[in-house]
């Protein structure tokens, strides 16, 4: 049920008028006052009425995409099978990074609203539940790529995380690595969850106990994590044979960082990413990763996108559909020493 500014004055205990007019920063009303008043009105996700009576008496035919960063490698192919689905249709983007700020990613929200955006796609974005629920009071269907969020809460495109976390660790099982850890991203939430469990999987099919000393978190899934979680395992008294890293940007750090201390990849320790960006196989080694088939993750949040506008926004049960990608080897892997 959409929430009326009379909802908002009974919180408040203040009239209708005076919440209308600090909705619209008028001068009459105080800048305590207003601040509270808009304050509640986001707790609630109100949303005005001009914005929600312009979405529902006009098609734009644009999609809005929130992605976390423009310049994420990761991302680029998802956008790019997005684009070429929506092309297709006649359908424009209206793309935008989040930057993982729920404040930013909030007012682009709000801001693609008032350009009355068909539909909303949110690649790996942790939204907030009210964000969702603003847009569905309008009309306005979601589709979350790379869902981060435990609970199904909306219709979703994304990656078996866990089937490829287990292909990559039974690879290095299959090269006689029995010491093997794993550098995780403490800030994915469901992706890194699903990593975690492939990786354990694959050591318990292969009669191995998990061992909660060799995973290692680091901040981030950049660069910089990567480095940071091998920091931390190469502080171990026994260093383990290979590594299993959160993605490829993760890897490409850790890596950095392992010959920098001497190390020799693989011979000293073989090392595996995920995702397999394209700088992945420039890297010295190449690194073996694992492929999330992106352009087709884009491709069919696109389609589900399209499909729901034809259903209505609010009639179909939430789905997931998981894609399945494939191993690449490459020379960061190579047989267990002795």
């Amino acid at each position: 049920m959409a929430v009326t500014i009379k909802d908002i004055a009974d919180i408040a205990q203040v009239s209708h008028t005076t919440v209308s007019r600090a909705l619209r920063n008028h001068s009459a009303i105080s800048r305590d006052t207003a601040v509270r008043i808009r304050q509640i009105a986001d707790e609630l996700g109100y949303v005005p009425n001009s914005i929600a009576r312009g979405l529902k008496s006009s098609s734009s035919h644009i999609l809005g995409v929130i992605v976390h960063r423009i310049d994420d490698p990761s991302w680029g192919a998802v956008v790019d099978g997005i684009e070429a689905v929506l092309q297709a249709e006649a359908y424009s983007l209206f793309l935008a990074a989040s930057h993982r700020d729920p404040v930013r990613e909030k007012a682009i929200i709000r801001n693609m609203c008032e350009h009355r955006v068909a539909g909303v796609i949110i690649c790996a974005s942790q939204v907030d539940p009210r964000q969702l629920q603003q847009l569905q009071q309008m009309s306005v269907p979601v589709v979350l790529v790379g869902n981060q969020v435990k609970e199904t809460v909306t219709p979703s495109v994304g990656h078996d995380d866990e089937n490829g976390s287990y292909e990559l660790t039974r690879h290095l099982l299959a090269l006689g690595h029995t010491d093997i850890g794993y550098l995780g991203n403490a800030i994915a939430g469901k992706p890194n969850d699903d990593r975690l469990i492939g990786y354990r999987r694959a050591l318990a099919d292969a009669g191995l106990l998990f061992r909660e000393e060799l995973v290692f978190a680091g901040p981030n899934g950049l660069p910089i994590g990567g480095a940071l979680a091998v920091e931390q395992c190469l502080r171990l008294g026994q260093r383990p044979s290979a590594l299993v890293c959160y993605n490829d940007m993760m890897a490409i750090g850790a890596l950095q960082v392992l010959q920098k201390n001497g190390l020799r990849v693989p011979q000293d320790c073989s090392i595996v990413g995920f995702g397999n960006i394209s700088f992945s196989a420039y890297v010295t080694p190449p690194l073996t990763t694992f492929h999330q088939p992106k352009r087709e993750i884009g491709r069919a949040a696109a389609l589900l996108a399209l499909r729901l506008l034809q259903a209505g926004a609010n009639d179909a049960a939430p789905e997931t559909r998981l894609l399945r990608g494939e191993l690449v080897v490459r020379a960061s892997t190579g047989p267990a020493a002795g």
